[in-house]
C-alpha cells in the first residue's frame, strides 16, 4: 500500500502575483525537489486528485460564500480580504484543493493508500465558514473531516496543524462536531490573534498551544507531541489529518519558529506510528504554509520519505 502524493494541475491556476507570498511558485517547489530524489519519486504513487463539487464544499461552507467564490473568478478575480487574493482561475484551483483532500480521505479508508501528502494551494486552515480569510478560500481540512464523518460514516477524527499560524478557520469549522478534536501548535502572539490555550472549543475537543518565537526546537516538539496525546486521552481517531504548515521551519518570511528538517521528520513519524496504533495507519497530509518556496520544497520530501519509511 503505497503512500500517495495526490495533486492536481489546476492548483496552479490560482494566481495571486509572484509579490503575494502564497504564490504559485510554492507548489513548483515540490516536483523540482522531488526530482533530487529519484528513489523517493519512485516510490511513492502519484495521483491525480478531483474537484469538490458545491455540497461537498457547503459540509463546512455557506452555499451563499461558495457562490461568490464561483462568482468573483467568473469576473476575473478581486479580493476577499486584504490578503487573500482571486484570479479568473482560483475556483478550479480551490475545488480541485479540496478534492485532493476528498480523494485521499476515499483512499485511506479503501486502503488503497492508507497515508498520503496532498500538494495543493491555495491553503485552506484559515477559511470561515461564510468568507476567505490568510489566503484560504475553503477549509480543506475541515471539509475532508466532514466528509469523513457525514458521507463516509467514520466516528471519530483528530486534526493536528504544525502551521506557524493557529488554524483559526478549521476550529471555527469543526468545533461544533464532538467527535472531531483539533489540536494546533502556533505562534503567540501572531497572526491571526486567536488560538489561546484557554480557548477549547464548544466541546472541549481543541487543544490550542500558543508558543513564543525563536524557543529551542525540542520545546516546539514536545509542546505538539504532548498535545497530541492529550486530545487522544480516551478518544481513539479512526484516521487522522495533518495540516502541514511548514512555514514553521526557521527562516520562513512569515514565521519565527525554528524547527529544521529533522523534527519534519520526528513529528511526522511520530503522528504515523500514533494513526498506527490507533487507527491502522490512516493518515491524511495537507500542505497548509510554507513560504520558502525551496525549504516548501526540501520539507516535502522530508514528509514524504517520512510517511514512507515511517513502520
Amino acid at each position: 500500500m503505497p503512500v500517495a502524493l495526490i495533486s492536481h494541475a489546476d492548483c496552479g491556476r490560482h494566481d495571486t502575483g509572484w509579490g503575494h507570498p502564497e504564490h504559485v511558485g510554492r507548489l513548483r517547489a515540490i516536483p523540482r525537489a522531488l526530482r533530487e530524489d529519484f528513489d523517493l519519486f519512485q516510490a511513492i504513487e502519484h495521483i491525480e486528485g478531483r474537484h469538490a463539487t458545491p455540497d461537498e464544499l457547503a459540509l463546512a461552507h455557506e452555499p451563499s460564500y461558495i457562490a461568490l467564490v464561483r462568482r468573483l473568478a467568473e469576473e476575473g478575480g478581486g479580493r476577499l480580504d486584504a490578503d487573500t487574493v482571486e484570479s479568473e482561475g482560483s475556483w478550479d484551483a480551490a475545488t480541485a484543493g479540496a478534492g485532493c483532500a476528498l480523494d485521499a480521505v476515499d483512499r485511506s479508508l479503501s486502503g488503497e493508500s492508507v497515508r498520503s501528502f496532498c500538494a495543493i494551494r491555495p491553503p485552506g486552515h484559515h477559511a470561515l465558514r461564510g468568507g476567505g480569510m490568510g489566503f484560504c478560500l475553503f477549509g480543506n481540512v475541515a471539509i475532508a473531516a466532514h466528509y469523513a464523518r457525514r458521507v463516509k460514516g467514520v466516528e471519530r477524527v483528530l486534526i493536528v496543524d504544525w502551521d506557524v499560524h493557529h488554524g483559526n478557520g478549521t476550529q471555527a469549522l469543526v468545533e461544533g462536531d464532538a467527535d472531531i478534536r483539533f489540536v494546533s501548535m502556533h505562534q503567540w502572539p501572531w497572526y491571526p490573534g486567536t488560538g489561546p490555550a484557554d480557548d477549547r472549543g464548544r466541546h472541549g475537543n481543541v487543544w490550542n498551544v500558543p508558543m513564543p518565537a525563536d524557543r529551542p526546537r525540542e520545546e516546539y516538539v514536545s509542546a505538539f507531541l504532548g498535545a497530541v496525546d492529550n486530545a487522544a486521552d480516551g478518544f481513539t481517531p479512526d484516521i487522522v489529518f495533518i495540516s502541514a504548515g511548514f512555514d514553521s521551519l526557521a527562516g520562513d518570511p512569515l514565521g519565527g519558529f525554528t524547527l529544521e528538517m529533522d523534527d519534519v521528520t520526528r513529528l511526522t513519524a511520530e503522528m504515523v506510528s500514533r494513526a498506527e496504533q490507533w487507527c491502522g495507519g490512516r493518515l491524511v497530509s495537507v500542505l497548509e504554509g510554507g513560504y520558502a518556496p525551496a525549504r516548501l520544497g526540501e520539507a516535502t520530501v522530508v514528509h514524504l520519505r517520512a510517511l514512507l519509511q515511517a513502520r
